[in-house]
């Protein structure tokens, strides 16, 4: 269906189907020093958002100097635009170019087609080489670490419905071990900026860690608004002070009165924090006196059930310092923070956030955030596999590298 509505519109006005602003196609190489690319996924709930957050882009994209390019691709539930990459410059989106353009001829055009993802990115990059680094924004929806099968529908990164439904998010989404693989033929990222739900758990930071230097998100849910982009654009660009000024601006935006988690990871520590977190589990698992460990109290990121009364089994991504502070001897505690204090290298703290869930009777009521106890990344803890849907956590966790490099299988998990 795609395919027609893409040959319709070629036919029709012979040049890129393309965004409101009509710019002209002709996506010319240029040399930048810093590449940014925006990967805007909002074939899906997040559709109404879209344009919003482009209009932000524009408006932080007149603080640009001409030799940073900010790219973005964007696909979202409208038949009549199909999805398209562009330059965002002066204010204006310039350079469109759609699917069709760049050569890319899929029998489903999903963003969340992992061929489809390298083709555009791959033709960004070789359109726009970068003199100095490369920066990578995910916009949409994501759930962690959580694969395919895991929850019928929650599964990773960019939900494409395939339908052009503002509405509907099941469809195709990209796993991360799916999406390491796509960014690992890349030139290296300096950064990923995450600017979706729950992105932030030691699983999908680890099977990051060789494709990026940081990876800037919240371990929480955000906004369904997203960053405020006029800011955060050229917070992009700083050389230097990139990372803290992108979750600075995110923090400050005060739209709700909600604070959000945000967290910094350094990738290049994320072996060392593997290896600590596998001797801490193994002091945890020495000291207990049962199979799993009690969770009550802990802080945790996301609960999933569609019912509205509360079971603790269905809560997800525990905040992995909250459950060593709480589980771990005094010594093996220090020395996993230790460690997790060289790949955090900065978070904010938020007592409360943003959820689709009523907070007080799925989160407040069951765990009392503070700095301390908030460590900015998640963790799966293993719950008896009788309870909720961790029968198949605990098999699609194991196609992760996390499981075997944190030692999980060692404690039973």
């Amino acid at each position: 269906m795609k395919k027609l509505l893409l040959a319709l519109c070629t036919l029709a006005i012979l040049t890129a189907c393309s965004s409101d602003d009509d710019p002209a196609n002709d996506f010319a190489p240029q040399s930048c020093e810093r590449t940014v690319i925006v990967y805007m996924s909002g074939e899906n709930s997040l559709t109404a958002y879209v344009n919003s957050n482009l209009k932000q882009m524009k408006e932080g994209s007149r603080l640009l100097s001409p030799s940073n390019c900010l790219l973005v691709f964007v696909d979202k539930s409208k038949v009549s635009e199909l999805p398209w990459l562009a330059r965002i410059r002066d204010g204006q989106v310039t350079d469109s170019v759609s699917l069709a353009d760049m050569g890319i001829s899929q029998k489903d055009e999903y963003a969340s087609d992992p061929q489809v993802m390298e083709d555009v990115l791959k033709y960004a990059v070789s359109h726009y080489p970068a003199t100095r680094d490369y920066g990578l924004v995910l916009w949409g929806h994501s759930t962690g670490w959580l694969m395919a099968d895991s929850i019928a529908y929650t599964r990773a990164y960019g939900v494409d419905n395939g339908i052009n439904s503002s509405v509907s998010n099941e469809g195709k989404w990209l796993n991360v071990p799916t999406l390491a693989r796509v960014l690992g033929k890349l030139p290296h990222l300096k950064f990923i900026f995450a600017d979706c739900c729950n992105f932030m758990c030691l699983e999908s930071l680890y099977e990051l860690r060789s494709v990026t230097d940081y990876i800037i998100g919240s371990p929480a849910e955000i906004p369904k608004e997203g960053a405020p982009y006029d800011k955060v654009v050229p917070a992009m660009f700083d050389q230097d002070h990139f990372a803290t000024l992108i979750v600075d601006h995110y923090f400050a935006r005060k739209n709700d009165g909600l604070d959000l988690p945000l967290t910094v990871v350094k990738t290049s520590e994320m072996e060392q924090l593997a290896q600590a977190t596998r001797t801490a589990l193994q002091a945890v698992k020495s000291r207990q006196t049962t199979d799993y460990a009690d969770l009550t109290g802990l802080i945790y990121y996301y609960y999933y059930d569609q019912r509205f009364f509360y079971n603790p089994v269905n809560n997800i991504f525990y905040d992995a310092g909250d459950f060593m502070l709480a589980k771990a001897p005094e010594a093996s505690y220090q020395q996993w923070k230790q460690a997790l204090d060289k790949a955090v290298v900065y978070k904010t703290f938020a007592a409360q956030w943003r959820t689709d869930k009523k907070w007080d009777t799925f989160y407040g009521n069951n765990f009392t955030p503070t700095p301390e106890r908030q460590s900015g990344v998640s963790m799966y803890i293993a719950q008896s596999p009788f309870a909720g849907n961790h029968v198949t956590y605990q098999r699609d966790i194991q196609k992760l590298a996390w499981y075997y490099a944190a030692g999980y299988s060692a404690v039973g998990w």
